[in-house]
């Protein structure tokens, strides 16, 4: 009989969303991390018969190691919260709020915290000029792990010719030129700065291909910018309303010493294999992948 308080858990993987192979990539490694770590788990890959399968499974817990618009937008918490299952991650408001790009950005501005301008456009008026002064970037207004991202180089003559899965309200984002910083918070503590060093833009290749980017972790920048990443992914992670895990992206233009650090996003459930950021940087200050993991299923009793 497993001590822990939630013995049996259900991992929820894969969903219909863009980033479906991430997520199965990540709940496959989760599973196997708490079977490890002594819970008896069920891997479920989520689909319309969700509710039903948790219904026979009976889990005490589940981990959510969903991606994306469906699985970490608030939509599956609010399933979870109406089956009375405890859950991981951050709840319905703060999972729709920080999948809001532009409204999780009036919330930074709301506590102080520097962002770059953006705004929304119609996906036919980005297309028919400009709407901003190049160079800027183009993506939904809530997807993940850059999914259908477009940066406008300032020689640019034209504005972008967005795809046609893009939808028909993008949002238009002034670039943030300088180094990728990343930051997790799990629970009320940040635990470490990665400095995210690509060849070229940090698109879905460069984050989850082989030898698409190389971690520095710590990262090797000035204590008081380091301090900084720390000190705005704790409030970023406070203000959204986040629980458990999440991860907060910035740009740091060093040239501009602190005033060059912005945020770009907070991402409630980020990925998790043992290389991916967060369990990387938990690793770093101490936290196996196997503790974290145990830790997220633990904190879930807050959700009851």
């Amino acid at each position: 009989m497993s001590s822990r308080a939630f013995p049996k858990v259900a991992v929820l993987m894969g969903g219909p969303s863009a980033e479906r192979e991430v997520s199965l990539s990540s709940g496959r490694e989760c599973a196997a991390a708490l079977r490890d770590q002594g819970y008896e788990v069920i891997e479920v890959d989520a689909g319309p018969d969700l509710v039903t399968r948790l219904q026979d499974a009976a889990p005490d817990a589940v981990f959510n190691a969903l991606h994306g618009r469906w699985g970490e937008d608030g939509c599956v918490q609010g399933v979870l919260e109406w089956l009375r299952l405890p859950y991981t991650h951050s709840g319905v408001l703060a999972s729709a709020l920080a999948m809001d790009k532009e409204r999780s950005k009036d919330v930074y501005r709301a506590v102080g915290l520097p962002v770059v301008e953006s705004l929304l456009a119609p996906k036919s008026q980005v297309m028919a000029g400009h709407v901003m002064t190049p160079p800027y970037v183009v993506k939904p207004n809530n997807e993940g792990s850059s999914v259908g991202v477009y940066l406008v180089q300032e020689a640019a003559n034209g504005p972008p010719q967005l795809s046609d899965d893009m939808p028909g309200t993008v949002m238009v984002e002034a670039f943030a030129p300088g180094r990728e910083l990343t930051a997790t918070v799990m629970g009320d503590r940040a635990l470490t700065v990665t400095d995210i060093l690509t060849d070229g833009w940090y698109d879905y290749d460069a984050k989850y291909k082989p030898g698409g980017s190389r971690h520095v972790v710590p990262a090797e920048i000035p204590q008081d910018i380091f301090d900084a990443c720390l000190d705005y992914a704790l409030r970023a992670h406070a203000a959204l309303g986040c629980r458990g895990v999440s991860r907060t992206d910035f740009r740091w233009d060093e040239s501009k010493g602190l005033a060059g650090l912005v945020l770009l996003e907070t991402n409630t459930q980020p990925g998790m294999t043992p290389t991916s950021l967060s369990p990387e940087q938990g690793e770093c200050v101490g936290i196996s992948f196997g503790e974290m993991c145990a830790w997220m299923v633990e904190d879930a009793s807050c959700n009851r």
